[in-house]
């Protein structure tokens, strides 16, 4: 992906002990302070799936918060996918 401040979207699967422990509302309050859209929702293997849209270095920041130990719960492991951004998403959800 491109550095700055041109788009990218990133779609992580963050796998540990991330349901119930408000990591979803965690990660809204991070995408919102780094002016990423997108979403994050529970999967039914118990990790939670993070989808954004927006500059690749919000993004990068995001994804260094994503496996730094600040957020709630605990975080083992996060597969990263890369791609275009397609403008889709506005806001932030969590399901």
């Amino acid at each position: 992906m491109s550095e700055g401040g041109d788009g990218a979207r990133l779609s992580a699967l963050v796998r540990g002990e991330v349901q119930g422990v408000g990591f979803r509302w965690w990660v809204r309050e991070q995408a919102a302070e780094l002016g990423l859209s997108g979403s994050a929702a529970n999967r039914a293997d118990g990790r939670v799936e993070v989808v954004v849209e927006g500059t690749q270095s919000a993004c990068d920041t995001l994804l260094d918060r994503l496996h730094g130990s600040q957020s709630p719960g605990r975080v083992i492991d996060v597969e990263q996918t890369w791609s275009e951004p397609c403008g889709e998403r506005q806001g932030f959800r969590t399901c």
